[in-house]
């Protein structure tokens, strides 16, 4: 079968209201008609997502923004006229038209344009480009993002409920895109929500001001809640100065270990007790890695999993944030373990 008839019919699998899951440059999509309420609850429950947590809606090159959002400030043009298709998503007031399914019972909707070609023909093919695909990661709820087709199909390849699922390769960015709130410029300015593969420091190059961290009152967005990204196993945080330390300890308790890293780490020599994975050392390779290799090395039978803690810096947050949020919820547990 052609490309090009896989995307048609993925086309008019959405335009029924079937699940569709499709690449993007970010992470692979769980996607549906936005504007069929039953199609976008199916998602939810395939995913086991709660219902408060919103979708964003993923738009054609050139779509008609009104028709989704209130208004658009001269900022948020700038942005769309210089990072978009890519990886950014802007959060909106939405449209009194858009059902409060797709943004969680919220105001506010999250609008990206990917720049994907998979995901830029299908979004020309549904419904004329007129149409919105909303999509979250096409995981579990609160498990590790697929970057490539074969995760999904782990995760999800027997059901039913997805009509398709579009190979487009492994994503060329790795991680998911920058979240930025446009939606109270008159009132708190820019707000960064999510960091990503675009950084606080490239939207301030086009602003000319730098976006504020998330607030109390800050729209409810997809993938900040303090535990996400999870592997099953255990999984901690460990400097590259302290990981001969740990995998010593952990070795005087039998405890199988695997380690990712990407300094060369002096003391660690192979040994049958852990299995390891050497990341890219630029921030744009261990990006496109991260999920894939968190993946494969979850599947190690460990008991612990140590990541070295990645470098600082604008250009790493997205990396570190996916990270934290990936060990928060056995934070601590290698301090009891060592102790």
């Amino acid at each position: 079968m052609s490309e090009n008839l896989k995307i048609s019919q993925a086309a008019r699998a959405l335009e029924a209201g079937q699940l569709v899951v499709f690449p993007t440059e970010t992470v692979y999509g769980l996607g549906a008609d936005a504007q069929n309420p039953e199609a976008v609850a199916l998602v939810y429950d395939v995913k086991a997502r709660p219902a408060n947590h919103p979708l964003i809606v993923h738009l054609a090159k050139d779509a008609d923004l009104p028709r989704w959002a209130q208004a658009i400030s001269g900022e948020a043009e700038k942005l769309i006229e210089v990072f978009w298709p890519g990886p950014l998503t802007l959060i909106l007031k939405k449209s009194p038209a858009i059902h409060p399914a797709v943004s969680g019972g919220l105001d506010t909707i999250g609008l990206r344009c990917p720049s994907h070609p998979v995901a830029q023909a299908l979004l020309k093919d549904f419904k004329d480009g007129k149409g919105g695909i909303a999509a979250p990661s096409a995981n579990p709820f609160g498990r590790i993002s697929p970057t490539r087709a074969q995760h999904v199909l782990d995760d999800f390849g027997h059901d039913s409920r997805i009509a398709a699922v579009l190979d487009g390769g492994p994503s060329d960015v790795g991680i998911e895109s920058t979240i930025l709130d446009v939606s109270r410029i008159a009132t708190h300015g820019l707000v960064l929500l999510r960091p990503g593969k675009i950084s606080a420091t490239d939207i301030a190059n086009v602003t000319g001001r730098k976006p504020a961290l998330a607030d109390e009152n800050a729209p409810r967005v997809s993938g900040t809640l303090p535990s996400h990204y999870a592997p099953r196993s255990a999984v901690s945080l460990v400097t590259a100065q302290r990981i001969p330390f740990v995998l010593s300890a952990l070795k005087q308790k039998n405890m199988r270990v695997a380690l990712i890293h990407h300094s060369v780490l002096q003391d660690v020599p192979d040994d049958d007790f852990f299995v390891r994975i050497i990341m890219p050392l630029s921030v744009k390779e261990y990006s496109r890695s991260l999920y894939a290799s968190l993946r494969k090395i979850d599947g190690a039978d460990a008991d612990m999993i140590i990541i070295e803690q990645p470098p600082e810096g604008s250009a790493w947050d997205g990396v570190n944030d996916r990270l934290r949020r990936a060990t928060q919820k056995t934070a601590g547990l290698l301090e009891k373990w060592i102790e």
